[in-house]
């Protein structure tokens, strides 16, 4: 296919940052959709026209300069380990990949800025190389980036302490916009949540304020219980435990322990577990809390160990998905805050309405201060109606579904400020061609 704007590309971009074979162009316009079975099917065969890869921010305003005259859409691509298909073209375009602008530009105390391509992981070892950490990040740290993350993620590793990425986590963001000469916008504040896990619609993220944290020398540990409800009660402790500084506390029901292969000789047949990261000098007094709801310590990675090879975040927040596909296809998940008024009752009705059909899988978080039993069950699929069900099911018992099935950002869960990023969106995309298609509702539509 003949595209009239690839010579104006041309006219400044390397011929290697541009890319338009249709093979090429297919494989990198792909995330981590597969995750589900019904957005695997949707999804497949959607791609860009192009896939550009600038150098600079300067590359960015004139790629963006060129789409907005030729009414071409354009999207954004990280490291692609997103999982509701947020970088996938639904009507072709212009597929931006951000790799080259991974610069970490300036650490000050409380807080680092980074280009949107920084590698996750790379960033996480450099600030802690210079004293700090970051809050909060994804358990695809190695491979994620920071512009992936704001855009795509919410939580993570840290969120148990810190919360989510609009928890302050987030402390500034440089935004360009899709206009015929893009603006730079400061945004900060209470107008980072129309950027913040909004699929870039808004705007391309160009630079981010993360805020970080003292380093902390953290140990691992899997903790085995006999009963679910005992390990469950045992997170909800360590949850609330404010002595015992923690990073993340992630609950598993048997089976699903069964599907993490590297860590089999740690793991005890039929055992549930909890996966944590705390403090080591809050060891002992997490070993009494172990002991009071019949737990066992069965692995531990000691702090000097800690990010270097086996690392047990790997199985926690959207991994534990990960490992259950790799071990049975049939498998697909959920999101969920359950009530933590009456959680353990709501996991009892599952049990006894779907039996192996729903396993739980908990990690544990803040959200606005409050401590919140945060699911990412696992579910074995066979059909969407089937899958309906379930997600009826949980909401009639009074657990709040964020529906990983769909790319619709209206639908998975951001309902309650879409009017504002739609607002936001009108201000600095007037053609609508940022990532067109993952917003399907009209401003005028909420207001009827």
């Amino acid at each position: 296919m003949t595209l009239s704007y690839i010579s104006e590309l041309q006219a400044f971009l390397k011929e290697k940052q541009i890319i338009t074979d249709p093979v090429l162009t297919q494989k990198l316009s792909r995330d981590c959709y597969w995750y589900s079975p019904i957005l695997d099917e949707e999804l497949k065969d959607m791609k860009a026209d192009a896939v550009v890869i600038p150098e600079n921010l300067e590359e960015i305003e004139q790629i963006f300069a060129i789409a907005f005259e030729h009414k071409q859409p354009v999207l954004f691509k990280g490291s692609a380990t997103g999982n509701y298909g947020q970088i996938v073209p639904l009507q072709g375009g212009i597929l931006i990949d951000t790799k080259l602008l991974n610069k970490i530009i300036e650490i000050n105390p409380g807080e680092v800025r980074v280009e949107p391509g920084v590698k996750i992981g790379m960033l996480e070892k450099t600030l802690r190389e210079n004293g700090q950490e970051l809050c909060i990040f994804p358990s695809t740290y190695l491979k994620a980036t920071a512009g992936g993350f704001v855009s795509g993620g919410s939580g993570g590793i840290g969120s148990i302490t810190w919360g989510n990425l609009w928890d302050g986590n987030v402390i500034e963001l440089t935004i360009l916009t899709m206009e015929e000469k893009p603006n730079k916008l400061t945004i900060s504040g209470d107008e980072l949540l129309n950027y913040i896990h909004s699929y870039g619609t808004t705007g391309f993220i160009a630079e981010i304020v993360f805020r970080t944290s003292e380093k902390t020398e953290w140990i691992q540990q899997i903790i085995s219980f006999e009963n679910l409800d005992d390990s469950l009660r045992f997170s909800e402790k360590l949850a609330y435990a404010s002595s015992i500084q923690k990073r993340s506390v992630s609950t598993c029901e048997w089976p699903i322990p069964s599907y993490f292969k590297p860590l089999s000789k740690f793991i005890q047949e039929g055992k549930h577990v909890v996966i944590i990261e705390i403090n080591e000098e809050a060891s002992d007094e997490l070993q009494r809390l172990v002991e009071e709801w019949n737990g066992e310590v069965t692995y531990t990675i000691l702090a000097e160990k800690y990010h270097k090879g086996l690392t047990l975040s790997d199985y926690t927040w959207n991994h534990t998905t990960l490992w259950a596909l790799n071990a049975n296809e049939q498998m697909t998940y959920l999101q969920a805050s359950f009530d933590l008024n009456r959680y353990i009752e709501q996991v009892a009705l599952i049990q006894e309405q779907f039996k192996d059909e729903f396993y739980q899988h908990f990690d544990w978080m803040r959200m606005d201060g409050k401590v919140v039993p945060q699911s990412i069950p696992l579910v074995r699929f066979s059909t969407k109606e089937r899958l309906d069900e379930m997600v009826r099911f949980c909401e009639s018992i009074g657990i709040k579904i964020f529906n990983p099935h769909t790319y619709l950002l209206e639908a998975g869960g951001w309902e309650a400020h879409i009017s504002s990023v739609l607002r936001t969106k009108g201000k600095n995309d007037p053609r609508a061609l940022l990532n067109p298609g993952k917003i399907r509702v009209t401003l005028s539509e909420i207001v009827n």
